[in-house]
């Protein structure tokens, strides 16, 4: 797994509402797009061409599988703030204050009394 560029994923969509938005309603074609143009970029001038999602990287991330990020190494903070701001206005009008959160941590259970995956690159 390219934890980087996963993590880069997470980092850059979380802190763009219109990423955000982007990627609530259209998961799919946000992360193609942002393979292909944002995610290369080092800086207003530079793009690299080493990094790239595989096709299971693509995939979780398309299906909003946090479980799965979280397995794959993922960095867990990254990865709940990102769903936080997707999924919690929702969860809370449906269930009330920190139904997501609550949500997260029970699909995390089975973690629970265990090492987490390692977030090193």
């Amino acid at each position: 797994m390219s934890k980087y560029y996963v993590n880069k994923f997470l980092f850059t969509v979380d802190r763009d509402p219109e990423l955000l938005r982007r990627y609530k309603e259209d998961p799919r074609s946000l992360v193609l797009t942002w393979e292909q143009s944002i995610g290369p970029r080092l800086n207003d001038a530079e793009t690299s061409t080493v990094n790239f999602l595989t096709d299971r990287e693509r995939e979780v991330l398309i299906n909003h599988d946090y479980v799965a990020l979280f397995e794959m190494g993922a960095h867990f903070f990254l990865c709940l703030t990102i769903f936080i701001a997707l999924y919690d206005d929702e969860y809370t009008k449906k269930h009330g204050p920190l139904s997501f959160q609550r949500e997260y941590a029970a699909k995390l259970k089975h973690w629970w009394g265990r090492d987490y995956p390692t977030i090193a690159l």
